[in-house]
């Protein structure tokens, strides 16, 4: 009886410890505001996987685009949003508007 009790003692141990290991935190939103011109915050960071929300806040249409072309928002119009899972692997992407070049940002992927 006692040997029994220690084997599923053990087999209760090993897998707990096997779901904890495949399981993956859930995706996140992450919003970047886009107000006087500006990329808010200009650097974020997020998980592989996460989503990220450019909300347009300003009164002329802003963009989206990554300098590496891994994504590209087209026109974002004024009090619109766009959304996209940008870096699809670990690495910082740069970004910018395309009518506006001087407004610049980063997404750090992790």
């Amino acid at each position: 009886m006692l040997s029994q009790v220690r084997y599923a003692a053990i087999a209760s141990v090993f897998a707990l410890g096997g779901v904890a290991a495949c399981t993956r935190p859930t995706p996140r939103a992450h919003t970047v505001t886009i107000k006087n011109f500006a990329f808010d915050p200009a650097e974020l960071t997020i998980a592989r996987g996460d989503t990220v929300v450019w909300s347009n806040t300003d009164i002329v249409p802003h963009s989206s685009t990554a300098r590496n072309s891994a994504w590209d928002s087209n026109a974002i119009g004024a009090n619109a949003t766009w959304r996209d899972v940008p870096g699809k692997a670990p690495g910082r992407y740069e970004y910018y508007c395309v009518f506006h070049p001087t407004m610049k940002g980063t997404i750090v992927v992790r």
